[in-house]
């Protein structure tokens, strides 16, 4: 029964390789986000060579170009990043994704008994910080573990004729290419099987001449993940995941046609087979990023009109402060009232589409909120910034007035947002429990809504010019919102005890009701600073 614990131990692997993988990428993600994930892109949209770089910085810290592939797309779908600067980032995800690999060749796996103890030590013991540290050290070194217990699964192979015969039959390249094609679809990652080559390397079991193709398939598999995640994207996350399966796609043909070329010049980089496939993944990547990236833009062209369309494009960064404007303060709140009109604009977009899922929940319009989220946070601080430097120069009254509630209106637009994401997540709850509401539940939450929504156009109206019939109209329907929630309780709380609903449906609707009416909460808040300035 050998086999049957050495086919234990390499699932063993595989499964903490895979756990160890998705919980940094997690852990990444969430510290990016906590550093301002657009900071950290800003010099990926001024050139392609920063996106180039930006793409292979990522991915070395996901250790997953899937995961970083899977981000940009979703960025690109929330109208975050243009299509075309995606591209590049794209790319050097493609070539950060070899670290891995060539880690495993250096025999890292080896010594990832140490990096899992110590990450958890850290983890377990250590404070505030070295605590996160610690988590992010312990998920690397569990990738590690992982592969090492697969090194140590596949190690018996090679004293195993049979198994060599599998692995070193004459078994045509395109056979190889479709399994690693297959592969890494299923595992959604090119790391495994291509690591997975290197260990059997390493064990004598596989010769380059076998690996190679199942390591340009691979690369193909890799995007088809992003494929998949476009399908619930906008037409320029489509194109973004096209672009991704198509560059993979192209260079994987044009290395089958030079495999014999590509053999030799691996066998005078290294006498080694385990380096050798190191070096071939690294070299098939450098090929792709070599033969596109100078041609980015026709080939943006192309795939535009492979899926045309038009999208919208959301600036990440604050357009109209301007530090040029401080010297005169009025100039300088003018063009804060211009940024709030858009932060305004922003959140007002979350709004509708957060109401929408209630009924009709979708992961990636969900997701694209969460990235709008993020500009209109980065817009509030940034906005504050601007009006503290603002601040320090000498203001009359008015002005200083204005700078005051300019101040509020910028927190209540952004707290709209906050109760967004929350409506947000509630959804995510019913869709997920499969719990359905009430036809007169969703009329009540729509007539809400519509209150709102005409709410907000006249909280965004207040910005270009305040008058005394918008304030009072923001003012009628509060207070027709406060008495609609008030009354959808109530008869909520009717169709509770006569089992006209789901008692799990309670909650989340009271919830929802709730949230909905603190939005508009904001709105009222947004109408009496406005009312404070005339």
């Amino acid at each position: 029964m050998t086999w049957v614990r050495e086919a234990l131990l390499f699932a063993a692997g595989i499964t903490l390789f895979l756990f160890g993988m998705m919980r940094l990428s997690e852990e990444v993600q969430q510290y990016l986000s906590n550093v301002r994930i657009r900071q950290f892109f800003r010099l990926a949209v001024k050139r392609p060579l920063y996106g180039l770089a930006t793409g292979i910085v990522t991915t070395v810290l996901f250790q997953s170009s899937t995961a970083t592939s899977v981000l940009v797309v979703g960025m690109v779908s929330a109208g975050l990043m243009s299509f075309y600067r995606s591209l590049a980032i794209i790319l050097g995800a493609d070539v950060g994704t070899t670290v891995t690999v060539q880690l495993v060749v250096w025999k890292v796996t080896e010594i990832s008994p140490v990096i899992v103890f110590c990450g958890g030590m850290l983890w377990f013991f250590g404070q505030l910080r070295w605590k996160k540290i610690g988590e992010g050290i312990f998920y690397f070194g569990l990738i590690f573990f992982g592969l090492e217990l697969v090194s140590l699964a596949t190690a018996p192979f090679k004293e195993s004729a049979a198994v060599r015969e599998l692995f070193q039959g004459a078994s045509h390249p395109l056979l190889g290419l479709a399994i690693g094609v297959v592969a890494a679809s299923l595992i959604h990652s090119s790391a495994i099987p291509i690591t997975i080559l290197v260990i059997l390397a390493h064990n004598g079991v596989i010769t380059l001449y076998h690996a190679l193709p199942i390591v340009f398939g691979a690369n193909i598999g890799t995007a088809i993940t992003a494929l998949l995640a476009s399908l619930v994207a906008n037409i320029n996350g489509k194109r973004t995941a096209l672009a991704h399966f198509l560059f993979k796609f192209i260079g994987a043909v044009m290395c089958m046609l030079a495999l014999p070329l590509f053999l030799r010049l691996l066998a005078e980089l290294s006498p080694e087979v385990a380096q050798q496939i190191a070096f071939g993944h690294l070299l098939f990547n450098v090929f792709v990023v070599a033969f596109f990236f100078f041609f980015l833009q026709p080939f943006s062209y192309l795939v535009e009109r492979i899926i045309p369309g038009k999208v919208e494009t959301l600036p990440i960064w604050p357009e109209f402060l301007d530090d040029r404007y401080l010297q005169d303060p009025a100039a300088a709140l003018e063009q804060v009232r211009k940024e709030l009109r858009r932060q305004m604009f922003l959140v007002q977009r979350m709004c509708a589409s957060s109401i929408n899922l209630i009924s009709h929940f979708g992961e990636g319009r969900a997701r694209d909120i969460r990235y709008i989220e993020l500009v209109v946070d980065n817009l509030r601080r940034e906005l504050n910034r601007y009006l503290m430097k603002i601040s320090k120069g000498g203001l009359s009254v008015d002005l200083a007035r204005k700078l005051f509630a300019y101040s509020g209106i910028s927190d209540d637009i952004e707290r709209i947002g906050n109760h967004a994401v929350y409506v947000v997540g509630l959804a995510r709850v019913r869709h997920k429990g499969d719990i359905e509401f009430t036809r007169w539940a969703y009329a009540e939450i729509e007539e809400i809504a519509e209150l709102i929504n005409r709410n907000m156009e006249d909280a965004v109206s207040l910005l270009d010019g305040i008058t005394g019939e918008l304030i009072s109209r923001i003012f009628s329907r509060e207070d027709r919102i406060d008495r609609l929630v008030r009354e959808a309780r109530k008869r909520h709380q009717e169709r509770y005890h006569t089992g006209a609903c789901q008692p799990e449906a309670g909650p989340i609707f009271v919830e929802m009701l709730l949230r909905l009416e603190r939005m508009s909460d904001h709105c009222e808040n947004i109408a009496e600073y406005a009312r404070d300035l005339k």
